[in-house]
């Protein structure tokens, strides 16, 4: 009869139970390992044999079966080595646990030749799938072992060497728990809005835009501080809830980049350059890795010089930030993962940079063509859209003129306590730019004289229902900024106004 060890594989950030069956039979020595598996999980056996010979086993020269059930779904990696080779052991007989039950332990780790354990992608969404499925311990790498902790309900325990793991399951090594568990914080930003001088105007839009996660488009002439406005976002958003670090985590996890934000509630703030690919802003690779919109999530996505964007980076963004979740598709696996992010981007008002000033060398047909490398859905999906002018630097402004991060995010995480009250029982909503048009009807009920405002305002810019659906939203973020139960006049005139490019003819520009 075969031996099973039970282990975890993953898909995308989603994990899933795998029993690693293990048979020695008669015939000609061969190790044959089938389920499914890359060339990664292939060259285990030479990995499985050289531990074997470091430990002072004897290599079984029979043929060895492994299969990885379930066998119809493709798995890949280096982790499936320490099970595979526990399997083994147990099933020639040169391994004999001591008082544990191995039907509730998962085994994950990477097994070199020396037989030492090697950290691996994608430990945290293994260890909660594992505490999902009602197993009670984790063998592990020690150098997994901090990720691992993230997760609580569950037993882990990280080893060094196979010698170690071999050791203690047999009785002959005490493991004690030295890890201290880390606790989860925010990490201080190094910017502060009061250093942002000559957009006071600008205050109200981008409380409004962390307020409700809002995308802010910001158009401008070079030097006039867009970027300096984007980077200083982290600065007053709220902290990642335990949840939504855990989500953060688990993607960072899984694209091996989770050292960025680990233990930390900061929200991420991911600023790619304009010659990113479409595949590393959406995701893509071999293995159909997480891209910068999936990295971004729960957080900010920042693409300065938005026209400099290829058109088809631009667009691939469409459906993203309507579904906020993302299917990456390729030959070897398709994975879906969360990509629901808050998008700021800056760009210039023409190719110049300075269209509207007066210096601006740039003909008619030149800023139409400019403005033309965003697509209009894009624009669309925009809830601010706001011109910034020229910064006079010579001019003196007092600090009492200025807000601080600190006061903006006080602001800011009132409105959040409202909606996180508002939509506690709706399902995938957190937010008010997250609504649709069932709960815009809820929460959004305009009195007859904002109605009257919307159809006069209709009939000179006619919009679109989507943007009829942003302005709601916002008008609503407006409404919790202020504390107040019902959209006011005042909150509509306000998310009109933050909508400059709906209101001029592209067509018509610089005419």
């Amino acid at each position: 009869m075969a031996t099973v060890v039970r282990t975890v594989g993953i898909e995308g950030i989603e994990g899933y139970p795998i029993a690693v069956q293990v048979n020695v039979i008669g015939g000609p020595a061969v190790m044959n390992i089938v389920g499914l598996g890359d060339q990664a999980v292939r060259e285990a056996k030479d990995r499985i044999e050289s531990a074997f010979d470091q430990l002072g086993l004897k290599f079984p020269k029979k043929k060895i079966i492994v299969n990885l059930s379930p066998s119809d779904i493709k798995k890949s990696g280096t982790y499936f080595d320490l099970p595979m080779l526990i399997g083994l052991m147990l099933e020639s007989e040169q391994l004999e646990p001591i008082d544990i039950d191995l039907d509730e332990m998962v085994f994950i780790g990477e097994v070199g030749l020396t037989g030492e354990l090697a950290h691996f992608k994608g430990v945290l969404p293994m260890v909660i799938e594992a505490r999902r499925r009602g197993y009670k311990q984790v063998v592990l790498p020690k150098e997994s072992l901090m990720e691992a902790s993230r997760v609580d309900g569950i037993e882990l325990f990280g080893f060094s060497t196979l010698y170690d793991v071999v050791a203690w399951l047999e009785r002959r090594l005490i493991y004690e728990h030295t890890l201290e568990k880390v606790d989860h914080m925010s990490e201080p930003s190094r910017f502060d809005f009061i250093d942002v001088v000559g957009h006071g105007h600008m205050m109200k839009y981008i409380t409004a835009a962390a307020a409700g996660a809002h995308n802010m488009l910001m158009i401008g002439p070079p030097g006039c501080g867009k970027s300096m406005i984007a980077k200083r976002f982290p600065s007053i958003l709220p902290d990642l809830t335990k949840d939504e670090a855990i989500e953060v985590m688990a993607i960072q996890s899984v694209s091996g980049t989770l050292g960025e934000y680990k233990g930390s509630l900061t929200r991420p703030f991911r600023a790619p350059h304009y010659n990113t690919s479409p595949n590393a802003i959406i995701g893509g690779g071999t293995y159909a890795m997480p891209g910068e919109i999936s990295l971004a999530h729960n957080g900010v996505l920042f693409l300065d010089e938005l026209p400099e964007f290829s058109r088809q980076t631009i667009d691939s963004l469409r459906q993203p930030l309507e579904d906020h979740v993302v299917t990456v598709a390729r030959v070897k696996q398709t994975n879906t993962y969360p990509a629901n992010f808050m998008l700021i981007a800056a760009m210039n008002p023409c190719k110049c940079g300075h269209c509207g000033t007066g210096a601006c060398k740039c003909s008619p047909s030149d800023v139409r063509k400019y403005r033309q490398r965003i697509s209009g859905p894009i624009y669309d999906r925009m809830d601010i859209q706001k011109y910034l002018g020229k910064v006079d630097v010579m001019k003196r402004e007092s600090d009492d003129d200025r807000l601080s991060s600190a006061a903006i995010r006080l602001r800011v995480l009132e409105a959040r306590r409202i909606q996180e009250v508002r939509f506690e029982d709706v399902p995938g909503i957190r937010t008010n730019a997250q609504m649709e048009s069932m709960h815009i009807k809820s929460y959004c009920k305009l009195d007859v004289e904002c109605e009257a405002l919307m159809q006069k305002t209709y009939e000179k810019y006619p919009f679109s229902a989507r943007s009829y659906n942003k302005i709601m939203n916002l008008s609503r973020t407006f409404a919790d900024m202020d504390g107040a139960k019902d959209i006011r006049k005042s909150d509509v005139v306000s998310a009109l106004m933050a909508r400059d490019l709906d209101k001029e003819d592209a067509l018509k520009i610089g005419d």
